[in-house]
């Protein structure tokens, strides 16, 4: 029961979301809403295309998470490798370093990283931002991945060492594909979260035809704080599809068996 309740609770916000998104304007204005459209209709969905450059923000947030994820993995992979593997006090140092680092808020960075940026002349570009993701999101690669590495049995990298294989040959032939589930997850959860960051974007981008898409959803509220509801919920419905998409792409993968094979 308590597990159906938690559900509904996650799901509500996307089902309303997608109810709204298909209500022409008098039953959004209305003072009793239905869960429901009764006249459902695209008008929000052109509106929204008509009021600001969803594609083009789409392309942004796709070319800033993508690479940011991407980066990220092929970064973390050696480096958690190296912590799950070679147990020091500089590894236990940096995993200590790596855990305390999530608890950093993000306005204690931003006027640091701003002028870090601005001197290295990033300020305004996709590869300033996509640098801050990558270096924000290492900590929790790091994190996941060593788990994952940790998971893999010992004996499967010593039968390699045995056949000659050197380390970082056994790190890419046997270690990564056995990484494939974790390397996976970690890429999904990088990527979902630059696509969804919001502060950093609006800090560090300012032309407009550069904005990702969690910043150009805020041009739907006026300046008096009142929300074009139905174009808003279109655009925000639009902007939620590529992580779900993504997600149930790659969820069998995340969800199937790490080792399932490895040893024989």
């Amino acid at each position: 029961m308590a597990l159906l309740g938690y559900l509904v609770f996650l799901a509500f916000p996307l089902l309303w979301l997608l109810s709204t998104a298909f209500k022409p304007p008098v039953e959004l204005a209305t003072a009793h809403p239905t869960w429901l459209p009764e006249r459902p209709t695209l008008d929000n969905f052109r509106q929204a295309f008509d009021e600001q450059p969803l594609p083009r923000a789409a392309a942004n947030s796709l070319l800033t998470a993508g690479c940011a994820a991407a980066i990220s993995v092929l970064v973390a992979t050696p480096m958690a490798y190296v912590m799950a593997r070679h147990r020091s006090a500089l590894t236990r140092a940096a995993t200590g370093w790596v855990v305390v680092s999530q608890a950093f808020p993000f306005v204690l960075v931003i006027i640091p990283l701003f002028l870090v940026l601005k001197e290295a002349r990033l300020i305004d570009e996709p590869a300033g931002l996509i640098l801050v993701y990558v270096v924000w999101s290492l900590p929790f690669a790091l994190w996941m991945l060593a788990g994952y590495v940790r998971a893999v049995p010992r004996e499967v990298e010593e039968a390699a060492a045995v056949d000659g294989a050197g380390r970082l040959r056994t790190l890419v032939s046997v270690t990564a594909p056995l990484l494939a589930p974790g390397i996976a997850a970690t890429a999904l959860f990088t990527f979902i979260t630059a696509w969804n960051e919001f502060f950093f974007a609006l800090v560090l981008l300012k032309s407009p035809q550069k904005q990702t898409m969690p910043v150009v959803l805020t041009h739907f509220i006026g300046a008096e704080g009142v929300a074009d509801l139905g174009p808003l919920a279109a655009a925000a419905l639009l902007a939620t599809a590529p992580s779900l998409v993504l997600f149930a792409l790659i969820q069998r993968r995340i969800t199937g068996g790490l080792l399932t094979g490895a040893v024989k």
